[in-house]
Formats: structure tokens, sequence, C-alpha cells
């Protein structure tokens, strides 16, 4: 009998998988976004800076949000040599005051804003009581804050002009909770549960056209990893990743056609449906696994808060092995 439910989830499964296949770039990809007006933040490195490239290959128009300056200007010279228009704009998405000057100086240069992608995210993993409370409330702000600003300066936006695509960048964590990674898990659910209240909004609200997506990776193969604070005296980082790729290739599915959630391959696929079917025993192997794989089988690393409090100018490529 205890086989019977996950008979029935198969079909729907099956079918959350083939969405989450990635799209190649097409004419029609051009059409639709060709000319448009895009902020992405966290765009200095991994899925923020691959989403910009992508997005550059199909004629967008880019507004680059980062704390590392020169990493961002060096993004918009290659996006540039692409054929498309770029803005390089300094950015710390927890601060309010700086991401309204990203809103102000987007429209100043562009005239409008046709999409925002909150994808600026920090990791830190340790046992909750061992990683000091600065980098959890720092972790939060970035992760959750910046998140609630960015929608909150998009969605204004968007109502007057009425459309444009609002991209809030989750994970399976926000599912799953994940031991080790207690104030990343938290914040991941609070984008999670953020997104599904503004979906009610957004249906209730008259306009269509104004659409918002959130979109849920498996854990990736990024320089988040060696950007991360880490408090286990190992170094910080998973054996199953998945590619960038995948996530790039979803979010730029979502500017193009929008769905309410979007969970990223396979993996976390499974995984979602095996926490909904099963929660209890899918979160015990689940801690289970990552003391494993996060702390057992980790070589050891001096404890530290890796990019939270301060911009770390190594690893400015897509994947981890750049770092």
């Amino acid at each position: 009998m205890r086989t019977l439910p996950l008979l029935l989830a198969l079909p729907a499964a099956l079918t959350l998988l083939n969405r989450a296949s990635p799209r190649r770039p097409g004419r029609s990809d051009r059409e639709q976004l060709g000319g448009r007006t895009l902020v992405v933040t966290g765009a200095s490195s991994g899925v923020g800076r691959g989403v910009a490239l992508a997005l550059a290959q199909r004629g967008a128009n880019l507004v680059l949000a980062a704390r590392r300056t020169e990493a961002l200007e060096a993004l918009a010279v290659e996006v540039q040599a692409l054929g498309v228009a770029a803005l390089a704009v300094p950015t710390d998405v927890a601060d309010v005051g700086q991401m309204r000057a990203l809103a102000e100086q987007a429209e100043q240069r562009f005239g409008r804003i046709d999409g925002w992608i909150n994808n600026a995210g920090v990791v830190a993993v340790g046992r909750f009581e061992e990683v000091p409370l600065e980098d959890h409330l720092r972790l939060l702000d970035t992760n959750v804050k910046g998140v609630v600003i960015g929608s909150h300066l998009a969605l204004q936006r968007f109502r007057r002009q009425g459309y444009g695509r609002l991209v809030n960048v989750a994970s399976v964590d926000g599912e799953i909770p994940h031991a080790y990674q207690a104030s990343y898990s938290a914040s991941k659910a609070a984008v999670l549960s953020f997104g599904r209240v503004l979906q009610q909004e957004l249906r209730r609200g008259g306009q269509p056209n104004i659409q918002l997506s959130t979109v849920l990776p498996w854990a990736l193969d990024t320089p988040i990893w060696g950007h991360a604070a880490s408090y286990t005296g190992h170094r910080a980082d998973l054996p199953t990743k998945d590619a960038p790729d995948k996530a790039v290739q979803a979010i730029v599915r979502a500017l193009l056609q929008p769905e309410p959630e979007i969970t990223v391959g396979y993996k976390a696929t499974l995984a979602c449906w095996a926490h909904r079917l099963a929660p209890q025993r899918t979160e015990r192997f689940t801690a289970a696994a990552v003391q494993r794989a996060e702390i057992d089988w980790n070589p050891p690393k001096a404890v530290g808060s890796g990019n939270l409090q301060r911009p770390d100018q190594a690893g400015q490529g897509v994947r981890g092995a750049n770092f």
C-alpha cells in the first residue's frame, strides 16, 4: 500500500520533469526578449552571470547588479560584445537606497524595466548555534530582504506600465529543510511562500500581463560554494550538484513562458515529491545524507564568513570550477 501514493504521483512527477527540461534559444526567444530591458541581481558570477549571457544572446538589454564593481564591468563589456546594451550598477541588494538607485538608473538609461530577476544569494554552512548571529542576519538580509525590496520596486513599475515579468530564485531547500543550513533553508522557504502570496494578489489584480515565477533549483556547481561562510571545519560543498545551465535555462523560460513555480531538473523534482509524500522520512534521510556529503567526506577548511560580510573577488565564472 505504501507504493500506491508513489504510483499515483508518478504521472504528475513526469510532467514536471518534462517541463524542467532546458530549452534551446530560438527565433521566438529573440522576438520576445529582443530589445527588452531586464534587471539581473547577483550577476557577477554563477547563475546570475549565466543568465545575463543567455539573455544577451537573445537580444535583451541588461542592467547588471552585484556588489563587485570590477566583475560587473567586465561582464558588461562581454555582454556588449554580443550586440546589446548593458548597464553595470554596483548594488547591495539588502540596501533600500542602493536598490532604488538601481531601478532609477535602469529607467533613466532604457526608459522602462520589462523584467526583474532576483537572483542574488549567499550561503552559510554550520550548526545553527556555531554560525555567528551576524552571519545569519546578513544571509537573511541578502536572500530575503533583497528579494522583497526587488519585488516591491519591480511590481510598482509593472503596475504602472501594465506588464512585466518578475522571477525570484528560491531553492529546493525552501521545500525540504537542509541540516547545517538553517538560515539558508529558512530564507528560501520565505522566498517560496512570498511568491505564493504574490501569485494570489496578482490573480486578483486584473493585470494578466504581470507575471511572477519562483524558480527552485537543486544545488548547483557555481562559485557560491567557494564563497560560502563555513563553520563546520570542512569545505562547503556537495557531491551531487547540477550544472548551472539547468537553472539558467529555467530562468530564461520563466521570462518566456511564466509558470508560478518551476522546479529545475529531475533531482529537485523527485526530492520535492518525496517530501510531499513522506516528509518525515525525507527529512531524516536528508539530514543523514548532508552529514556525510557536506561534513564527513569534505576536506578540512578554516572557518570564516566567506562573502557574507564583504565581497570575495575570486570566483567570477558561471561554474564553480572557475573559482
